[in-house]
């Protein structure tokens, strides 16, 4: 049989694939009578006999891989009280297959035998952070979050459907996920820095959840603890600061020309929202550190739910308003949207954009109402929660963060 250098190369990589990962076995396998069964060597004759079997016949790679398993299982029950584990035994399958599609596709071969080396190398470090970073709750909503991602997603049709062909399922499933993924964020966040921070970034990063929410909690934490004032004023101008950056996030997924059309306002707004945040966290720097709990989940699957129902119901009422009504009844909807959530408006006006039922000229104010009056929603929950002293300090940021961004729209 002749072998052409394409061959030889296949073969070279099947041969590194073998040293790789034999290496990483090498130096776990231990010494003694418990050493593993199985080193640089056997991994590296593994690889080359999927290789080679491949090379003759595709059953002699069947039969190879069946041999291989059954002299794996052998030597795992032979030494099983030593090392219940199966890792070693796995990867020498893993390996002979791995072998045999080198001779086919080499670079799919090559790199995932470099990502099996480097789970096998990481073993104390991913067991350290699974065991004793990660705790039960953030696990399942790691599970929860991926199984939204990769099973439910793709079985949610991609159309138009319902009254006035408003609700798309699938963007408003993404929108789930994507809530879900910024609280997960947001928790990671927390977990990093923690006391470290101060009510100040807690604030922000909380915003991304619930800027309304974050007000509330900042305002019932000044009342309780009036020293940490200064503290709790920051952490609730920067959620708002928060809402900002999360609008234009949300634009760039669901519309990126209705974002282009509003990146003038919510600049001004950011900037504005940042100079008052930093003015009010540096007055505050004298106080002591503050502390928040930490929350056990990672974010909340209900929040996430009742945002895509309130999304699709402005949907449907701004498409059912903007046909009876024309531009003026859209205005209404999203303002009456806006005292609620700001996200659930904007993205309903955004997806109209994007269905064509809307002009692009035509989406920025109802949107900018939406933000305005969502305001007013955040000064209230300020005076509740806080009292007179908080909403003193915490409504001005709100009035110079609105009046920044409908200056920007009326400059550009």
């Amino acid at each position: 049989m002749a072998i052409d250098n394409a061959l030889w190369l296949n073969l070279a990589v099947a041969l590194g694939i073998g040293l790789l990962i034999g290496a990483e076995r090498e130096r776990s396998k231990g010494t003694g009578a418990d050493r593993s069964a199985a080193g640089i060597r056997t991994f590296t004759i593994a690889a080359l006999l999927g290789a080679v079997s491949t090379l003759i016949d595709f059953w002699l790679l069947v039969v190879s891989i069946i041999c291989v398993t059954i002299f794996a299982a052998i030597a795992y029950f032979n030494r099983k009280n030593e090392d219940p584990g199966l890792t070693t035994e796995i990867t020498l399958v893993f390996t002979v297959i791995l072998g045999g599609l080198a001779m086919t596709e080499a670079s799919l071969a090559a790199s995932l035998a470099v990502s099996a080396a480097i789970l096998l190398a990481a073993k104390e470090p991913i067991h350290g952070f699974v065991r004793g970073a990660v705790t039960k709750e953030e696990m399942i909503d790691f599970l929860i979050l991926a199984a939204a991602t990769l099973i439910v997603l793709p079985l949610i049709p991609n159309e138009l459907v319902g009254p006035f062909q408003a609700i798309n399922p699938r963007n408003l499933w993404l929108i789930v996920i994507f809530v879900m993924l910024i609280g997960a964020l947001g928790h990671l966040a927390l977990r990093w820095f923690g006391r470290r921070i101060g009510l100040p970034i807690v604030g922000l990063v909380s915003g991304f959840i619930s800027s309304i929410a974050t007000i509330g909690a900042m305002g019932a934490r000044a009342r309780e603890t009036p020293a940490l004032l200064g503290s709790a004023v920051a952490g609730a101008v920067l959620s708002s600061l928060a809402t900002i950056l999360q609008l234009a996030m949300l634009l760039a997924v669901v519309h990126l020309p209705t974002l282009r059309t509003l990146a003038a306002p919510l600049i001004f707004g950011g900037i504005a929202s940042i100079t008052y945040g930093l003015v009010v966290t540096i007055n505050s720097l004298h106080e002591q550190d503050a502390v928040m709990d930490k929350p056990s989940r990672s974010f909340s699957v209900k929040t996430a739910l009742i945002l895509a129902a309130v999304i699709a119901l402005v949907l449907v009422a701004s498409a059912a308003l903007k046909t009876w009504f024309g531009q003026a009844g859209l205005v209404v909807a999203s303002g009456l949207a806006g005292l609620a959530d700001v996200h659930a408006a904007t993205i309903s006006i955004a997806s109209l954009e994007a269905a064509g039922k809307l002009a692009p000229e035509n989406a920025a104010i109802p949107i900018l109402v939406a933000f305005s009056i969502n305001a007013i929603s955040k000064a209230v929950t300020a005076v509740v929660s806080g009292g007179k002293t908080f909403s003193k300090l915490v409504i001005p940021g709100l009035i110079i963060q609105v009046s920044a961004t409908w200056f920007g729209w009326w400059l550009f």
